[in-house]
This record gives structure tokens, sequence and C-alpha cells, in this order.
């Protein structure tokens, strides 16, 4: 038995008693953590397929460690600007093990649609369903970095414009000090802009800034 499951946003093929390692999750080692985002589950041949995920299917792990993944080398440079940097990065992982596939929660709502249904009640509330923003958008920001801020629960542009300068410079030595280089200063306001919508400004902001600061 077997299942797609979605954990920090990576989907991954899990089995009972395997061992994973994920992007950083929260909680401490020896916690257990559950999984309802099930894209996928294979009983013994018998596949159910969600739309997107499996109706009460779940997956129970264990938090094993806390760990950094093996050191990445990062070279960037531009060409007819003098400019080039040397980090490296090393992503924040987190090792589980898998503790089991639950389908009870899948079974209970197939008989529940089985029987009549009741009065529909109105919806109070939706879920969200907007993605997180590309904040490589912002001048300076690259995708490492991008992937640093979100597992650190900065995801949107709104969330990068309310975060400070002393805490982005925090995030950035924490590995290391492997991005302790870059300089946020600009990214709040950038973001900003960002989430404004006011693209045509940015730009035009942007074409007079360097690494995120200006020439």
């Amino acid at each position: 038995m077997y299942a797609i499951v979605n954990i920090a946003g990576q989907q991954m093929k899990v089995a009972k008693d395997q061992q994973v390692y994920v992007n950083r999750l929260p909680g401490k080692e020896g916690d257990k953590v559950t999984f309802d985002e099930v894209l996928l589950v294979d009983n013994d041949g018998k596949v159910s397929v969600g739309a997107p995920a499996v109706t009460g299917a779940s997956v129970s792990a264990k938090v094993i460690e806390h760990l950094k993944g093996d050191k990445v080398i990062v070279f960037k440079k531009k060409r007819r600007k003098g400019y080039q940097t040397r980090n490296g990065h090393r992503q924040l992982l987190t090792k589980i093990a898998i503790d089991g596939i639950s389908l009870d929660g899948a079974k209970k709502a197939s008989k529940a649609e089985d029987k009549p249904k009741a009065e529909a009640k109105p919806k109070t509330e939706a879920k969200s369903s907007a993605k997180a923003d590309d904040l490589t958008k912002v001048e300076g920001i690259g995708p490492k970095i991008a992937e640093l801020l979100n597992s650190s629960g900065i995801k949107s542009y709104k969330d990068l414009a309310n975060t400070s300068v002393e805490k982005l410079n925090e995030l950035l030595s924490e590995e290391g000090g492997a991005y302790a280089s870059h300089n946020p200063e600009t990214w709040p306001e950038q973001a900003q802009l960002a989430a404004d919508g006011k693209f045509d400004e940015l730009k035009e902001w942007q074409d007079k800034l360097e690494g995120g600061v200006d020439k």
C-alpha cells in the first residue's frame, strides 16, 4: 500500500515505515504529524484518485530530526556589469518516518454520500486557493533566497512588505552567513509596489537597482 501525498509543497510517494526527507516542518523531534492532502492511494491494487485530494484519506508520520541538506554553491554573474557573487546554500530539511496510511475517513465519507442528503446549509466561508507570489520578481532575490523566505513563512508580496529589514538580515544570516552579503534594504518597498499591482512603477525603479540596491 502506498500513497502520493503533498508534504510542505512537495508531492511524494510514501509507504508505511518509510523514512523521507522533506522541507523543514514546524514542531519538535518526536512530534506526531498528519498530512491530509493525499492525492492518490493504492490499496493492494485498488487505486483511489483524488479531485484533487482523496476525501478522508490521511498519512501519519513522526518527526525524527531537523537537519540541513548538502551544501550547494550558487554563482551569479551579470555580463558587462562587473558583478559576480559566489554563495553557499544548505536547505533546511526534516526527516520523518511514515507511521501509516489511513482510509478510515474516506470510508466514512463514502457511506455518508450514500445517505439522502439533508437540506443544504449556507456556506459561511470558503477556503483560500491563493498561490504564493513569485518573490524573485523583487530585484535582489533569487530562487534560493525566495525558497528560504517561503520556508520562514514569507510567501507573498504582502508578507515581504510587512517584514522589517532587520528581520530579513537575520534570515539571510541563518545559513552560516551564506547570504549575508545580500542587502534587503529595498525588498519591502519593492514588495509593496508589487502587492499594490504597480508593476510599471516597480520595473522603472528596478532599472536603477543592482542586487536590490541603487547602482
